[in-house]
């Protein structure tokens, strides 16, 4: 049985950092990509970081471009997203996913999901 679970959420002023964790059980780490998700009260679930089985391919919308890093260690079976200088606009719940192989940036084309993690950020 596949289980993400990501952890790190929190209350953080703007400007400020958070560095959120997703540990992936059930399924032959190295072999998939993994990407982060956010969603926002009454918006849409959108991508905001994805990176390829391989891990040399990674990629970022423009909103947080820059910003946000994602990174995984294949020996511990986590996917990390470090996120600074952190807006309000980023407050919204933060999912981790994975799929074999290539990252996409589209939700339906991932199989796997954690449950998610609140990141508020404060004016």
């Amino acid at each position: 049985q596949v289980q993400l679970v990501e952890s790190g959420g929190g209350l953080v002023q703007a400007g400020g950092s958070l560095r959120l964790s997703c540990a992936a059980s059930g399924l032959t780490f190295s072999g998939y990509a993994m990407a982060w998700f956010r969603q926002a009260p009454g918006q849409e679930r959108e991508f905001v970081a994805g990176m390829m089985q391989s891990g040399d391919i990674r990629s970022y919308p423009d909103s947080v471009k820059g910003r946000f890093t994602i990174s995984r260690d294949n020996a511990k079976n986590t996917v990390y997203l470090q996120m600074n200088s952190l807006k309000p606009d980023d407050t919204a719940v933060y999912y981790c996913a994975a799929r074999p192989f290539l990252a996409t940036t589209r939700t339906d084309a991932y199989g796997y999901w954690g449950q998610g993690t609140q990141v508020t950020v404060s004016s």
